[in-house]
């Protein structure tokens, strides 16, 4: 069931706009001076989901959180940015665990409902005196203002990443907010980043899973910067119930409802990470229409998404179609080059495999901040829609440079 955008409307507050959470980012001394320990508290115990990097490297925390996410329930997440805690072999995942012991005892509630995240630098170890210098400071500061967690949980991120919509569930207005970390390390592959989500709605868990899969599924596994993906990427989503409508616990049309809100939040977010690609100046939409399948849609975005040729292009307002053409050839999509159409920012570059037009109109557009690049393959009902970003020297820069 297709529930359509204007049934839900977007409102401020972020990860604390839904009822029944705080959050608090504070400065604890892993980074020189940026706030990098964040705290999420609800007020109650929430069903908790989650999804995780498809890395077979995994950081210690997406250990521990991979552990942890089976008992359905959570109350807490701590993150801290500026070390990563990954390749740090059994004293990561002793200090992952005390990440969320120090928290806990903070708290006053039980370990085992505390999730941790880390992103940063890989193969350090991770600093844990200033992570129990800045705990006791994190829980002083919680409040209902969420602006300062979405600070502490950037690494090379030139912004905050927050989206939040309200729908109505059953007669009851359910807030659904999130924030997000990211700009490298950036490919549609679960996770491909941090992400944090949460909903005043009572869900069940397995409903919950269920949701975010999907809502992942359109959103963070659609977005691609430079085809790397993470040993940390991390989705985690807590329902609280704060609204008081009754627990979702068929697929119905109010599951419907919830699952297209959080997904619009999801979608948002992962948007946000593509404009906010290390070195981006471009947002393009990528869609492929007219494939046998799905799969065969995505895996010809994904082919382009991931193009270093296609990506440089972009950069260069070039029209150069026939790069697109060569990775859609590559990706492994059923492909009969006859039928192949291509419109750049809606005027159209190929017919039939050939060229079509004046590529003129197609590389003035190219010079937007954001357009749509549409590739048919004409061969069936298949379509996928992904979100890239463009290559250029920054990128080089920003990546040569990063331990130091």
């Amino acid at each position: 069931m297709v529930i359509q955008a204007e049934q839900f409307q977007k409102v401020e507050g972020g990860i604390t706009a839904p009822r029944g959470f705080r959050a608090a980012g504070v400065h604890c001394g892993i980074k020189a001076a940026k706030p990098d320990l964040a705290l999420l508290v609800s007020d109650t115990l929430a069903t908790a989901a989650g999804m995780f990097t498809t890395n077979a490297v995994r950081a210690a925390p997406v250990i521990v959180c991979q552990e942890k996410i089976q008992l359905g329930a959570a109350q807490a997440i701590v993150v801290n940015s500026g070390n990563a805690n990954a390749c740090t072999g059994a004293q990561g995942l002793a200090d992952a665990r005390e990440m969320a012991a120090l928290a806990a005892a903070a708290l006053g509630i039980a370990e085992e409902f505390v999730l941790v995240a880390s992103t940063g630098i890989i193969g350090a170890p991770l600093p844990m005196d200033s992570i129990r210098r800045g705990m006791p400071a994190a829980v002083r500061t919680l409040g209902r203002d969420g602006a300062a967690s979405a600070q502490a949980i950037l690494t090379t991120d030139a912004f905050a990443k927050t989206a939040a919509v309200q729908v109505d569930i059953d007669g009851t207005a359910v807030t659904i907010g999130g924030m997000a970390k990211g700009a490298g390390m950036i490919h549609p592959q679960m996770a491909t980043t941090l992400c944090f989500l949460t909903t005043d709605a009572a869900v069940s868990p397995g409903l919950l899973r269920t949701a975010l899969r999907a809502a992942v599924d359109r959103s963070f596994n659609c977005i691609s910067v430079d085809g790397d993906t993470s040993t940390n990427d991390t989705v985690l989503l807590l329902a609280n119930g704060a609204a008081g409508q009754p627990v979702l616990a068929d697929d119905g049309a109010d599951f419907a409802r919830f699952t297209t809100a959080l997904t619009d939040v999801a979608a948002s977010l992962a948007q946000m990470v593509v404009r906010d690609g290390e070195g981006a100046s471009k947002l393009v939409t990528v869609r492929v229409q007219g494939a046998r399948s799905r799969s065969d849609a995505k895996a010809a975005a994904a082919a382009v998404m991931t193009s270093p040729l296609v990506k440089t292009a972009v950069y260069g307002a070039e029209p150069n179609w026939g790069r697109v053409l060569a990775a859609v050839g590559r990706s492994g999509a059923a492909v009969r080059e006859d039928r192949i159409a291509v419109w750049i920012g809606g005027h159209q570059v190929v017919a039939g495999g050939t060229a079509a037009g004046d590529p003129g109109p197609a590389a003035a557009t190219m010079r937007a901040a954001e357009y749509e690049l549409v590739i048919d393959l004409g061969l069936g009902d298949g379509t996928f829609t992904g979100w890239m970003s463009d290559l250029n020297e920054a990128y080089v820069k920003i990546n040569a440079g990063y331990m130091t």
